[in-house]
C-alpha cells in the first residue's frame, strides 16, 4: 500500500510555479490524467503546442517533485496539447511522412551499446517467447544483455523468465532491473499486479517506456532486446522514432494473415530509418513429440519467401513444439533448460545473425531519421 495519496500528489505539484503567469500547474487546470497505483504515479501536462518546449522544464521538475515523495518508487509525467495547433495546409504526403518526429534519446540507457526492438505485426504470433530465448541466446555467446517488456498492455516478461516481486529503489531513485538467468530484465509487469489491467492512453505508455530505459540502472550492456507492443499503433510508431535502436527483428508465423501484418511492421521501421535485421518464421511447422512427423499446420515457408520479395534477410524458423510451450510457460526458456537441445540450437543461430548485425550497426553508427 503507497504510503501517500492522490492528495499529497496534488499536494506537492501545487507547489510547481508556471513561469509566464505566476501560478501553480494545478491551480491553472494543467495537471491532468493523475493516476496512483500502489508506489507508481502518473499523470500529465495539458500545454499549449506552442509551449512545449517552454513548459519541458516544468515537466521535469513537476516528475521530480513527485519522486521525492515518501513512498513513489516510480513517476510517469507526459505533455499534452489541450488545444488544437493553428490551422495549416494540408499535407502532400503522408500524415506520417509529414510530421517531424521527436529525436532519438540520448538519455534513454546512455550506456547500452545497442538496443534491438523484437516485433510483430500482430499479438499471438510468439514474439515475447521469441525475444526472450533472442535474449538469452545472445547472453549465451558471451553478450552482456538486458530485455525490456515494451508490451505495457500484456507483460509477459516476469513469468517468462521467472521472476516475482519489485525492483528494489536505488538512494538515486533509479531503479534496479530484476535479473535471471544472467539477464536483466524490466517490466511493468513487476510493479503492477499480474491481473490488473493498464488502462493507459498513448501518452502514459510512451512515458512509462521512456522511463523504464532512462530510469533503470541497466548499466553497461552489450545488448537490450525490446520486446515490442504488437501492431503499428502510436506507441510503436512514437517508441520506434524516440529509442535509439540499432535495428528491429520481425516475428511472424507462416500464414499469409500473419505476413500481410509483419509487412506493415517491417515498413513502419524502413518508414523511420531503423534498419531491419530480418524476419524470423515462428511455429514454422508442428513436429509430434511422438513420432517426430512434421506438420505445417500454419503453411510453412511463408516468412522466407516475404522476405526474399521484401529485400531482407530470413533468420531462420522456430518449429511449434510442446517443449518451447512447456518450459516457457514454466518460466525457465529452453535456450537455458535444455541448451543442448536442437530448438535451442535454431535460437542460438539466430542470435550469431543478430549478433553480426549488431557489429555492423553499431560501427555504421546509429542512423538519422529522414522523413519524406
Amino acid at each position: 500500500m503507497a504510503a501517500f495519496t492522490e492528495h499529497d500528489v496534488r499536494a506537492a505539484l501545487s507547489r510547481i510555479v508556471e513561469p509566464k503567469s505566476g501560478r501553480d500547474i494545478v491551480s491553472l487546470g494543467l495537471v491532468g490524467g493523475l493516476v496512483v497505483k500502489g508506489p507508481n504515479v502518473g499523470f500529465t501536462l495539458e500545454v499549449s503546442p506552442d509551449d512545449a518546449e517552454r513548459m519541458e522544464p516544468v515537466r521535469r521538475a513537476a516528475e521530480q517533485t513527485v519522486r521525492d515523495l515518501p513512498g513513489v518508487s516510480s513517476v510517469t509525467a507526459v505533455m499534452t496539447a489541450h488545444r488544437d495547433a493553428p490551422p495549416q495546409a494540408p499535407p502532400t504526403t503522408s500524415p506520417t511522412a509529414s510530421s517531424e518526429p521527436p529525436p532519438r534519446g540520448s538519455d534513454l540507457a546512455p550506456e547500452v551499446r545497442a538496443i534491438v526492438a523484437v516485433a510483430s505485426g500482430k499479438g499471438g504470433v510468439g514474439k515475447s517467447t521469441t525475444a526472450v530465448n533472442l535474449a538469452l541466446a545472445l547472453n549465451r555467446l558471451g553478450l552482456s544483455v538486458g530485455i525490456l517488456d515494451a508490451d505495457i498492455y500484456g507483460p509477459s516478461l516476469p513469468r517468462l523468465m521467472g521472476l516475482s516481486g519489485k525492483p528494489q529503489v536505488r538512494d538515486d531513485k533509479k531503479l534496479e532491473p530484476m535479473e535471471n538467468f544472467g539477464v536483466k530484465v524490466m517490466s511493468i509487469g513487476f510493479l503492477v499486479p499480474e491481473d490488473t489491467p493498464m488502462i493507459w492512453r498513448g501518452p502514459m505508455v510512451m512515458g512509462a517506456l521512456e522511463q523504464m530505459l532512462r530510469d533503470v540502472a541497466w548499466g553497461p550492456l552489450d545488448v537490450l532486446v525490446v520486446d515490442m507492443p504488437p501492431g503499428t499503433g502510436d506507441a510503436q510508431l512514437t517508441m520506434s522514432q524516440r529509442v535509439p535502436l540499432a535495428g528491429a527483428v520481425i516475428v511472424s508465423t507462416p500464414q499469409d494473415i500473419a505476413l500481410l501484418d509483419a509487412r506493415k511492421g517491417l515498413n513502419m521501421f524502413r518508414k523511420v530509418d531503423v534498419p531491419v535485421f530480418g524476419i524470423i518464421e515462428n511455429m514454422s511447422y508442428f513436429l509430434c513429440p511422438s513420432c517426430g512427423h512434421q506438420s505445417d499446420i500454419f503453411g510453412h515457408g511463408g516468412a522466407r519467401t516475404e522476405a526474399e520479395r521484401l529485400g531482407c534477410d530470413f533468420l531462420g524458423e522456430v518449429p511449434l513444439h510442446m517443449a518451447i510451450r512447456e518450459t516457457s510457460d514454466s518460466g525457465t526458456p529452453i535456450v537455458v533448460s535444455e541448451p543442448g537441445s536442437a530448438h535451442a540450437a535454431i535460437y542460438m543461430a539466430i542470435a550469431e545473425k543478430v549478433a553480426a548485425k549488431i557489429d555492423t550497426a553499431v560501427l555504421r553508427g546509429a542512423p538519422s531519421i529522414v522523413m519524406q
